[in-house]
């Protein structure tokens, strides 16, 4: 059941080496104060460890009114998912949400809809090929779009965290998460030419990844893990 609520490319892991599978980028908004959630998380979850997708949880916040605030939300990521709204002209956002690659979406919350989507999404293939060196990050010149490109650096946890929800629609039960987006960083913006951008390390525990992404909430043209 959907909650309703008012408010390509190439893939280097490092230069020189040889290329993984075509990339897609799964991206789950979820929260820990809605009980249609729990299924998606689960299903989501199962995805973490494949390495031909990128997945990232993200905890919105309009949940955290309703009696259990959400440790792992942050404002920013609720704004991120009205930015796929707004650029794919949805006048709401529910939880929960999975938008693959910034191009197409479904709720999760049946292991086949993921594979559907997947399925029926374009592995990126045509964005600037992406490469680390000395703490920084390379984008190689490509072809441009019509407006410049975003950089966004994503820090997340890797590992499984179990949280006990004491309040709300969940209350009672312990939930897992992985893949837990901690935080989110506008590197700078792409605009066809070659460029080199400083990354900022990443916190101990965590891992991180880089999406180009084609304006606010418009589709990933290539992303990459750091290494």
């Amino acid at each position: 059941m959907r909650r309703y609520l008012v408010p390509p490319l190439l893939f280097f892991a490092l230069a020189g080496a040889a290329p993984l599978p075509p990339l897609h980028v799964v991206e789950l908004f979820q929260s820990q104060g809605c009980s249609s959630c729990p299924p998606a998380n689960a299903n989501v979850g199962k995805l973490a460890g494949r390495r031909d997708l990128i997945v990232l949880s993200w905890a919105v916040t309009y949940w955290d009114r309703l009696g259990w605030p959400d440790r792992f939300a942050q404002p920013a990521f609720t704004v991120r998912q009205w930015d796929f709204a707004n650029f794919n002209g949805r006048s709401q956002v529910w939880t929960p949400q999975v938008w693959i690659n910034g191009r197409r979406d479904t709720t999760g919350v049946r292991p086949g809809q993921l594979t559907e989507a997947l399925a029926a999404s374009p592995p990126l293939a045509a964005g600037p090929a992406l490469s680390f060196a000395g703490g920084a990050l390379s984008i190689a010149a490509g072809t441009a779009q019509t407006t410049p490109a975003d950089v966004w650096l994503v820090h997340y946890d890797p590992a499984e965290r179990r949280v006990a929800v004491g309040r709300g629609e969940n209350a009672g039960r312990t939930l897992a998460h992985r893949n837990i987006v901690t935080g989110l960083k506008r590197l700078g913006r792409w605009d066809g030419a070659a460029l080199q951008l400083p990354l900022p390390p990443t916190p101990a525990g965590q891992a991180a990844v880089v999406l180009v992404q084609a304006g606010r909430g418009g589709p990933i043209l290539n992303a990459a893990r750091l290494p």
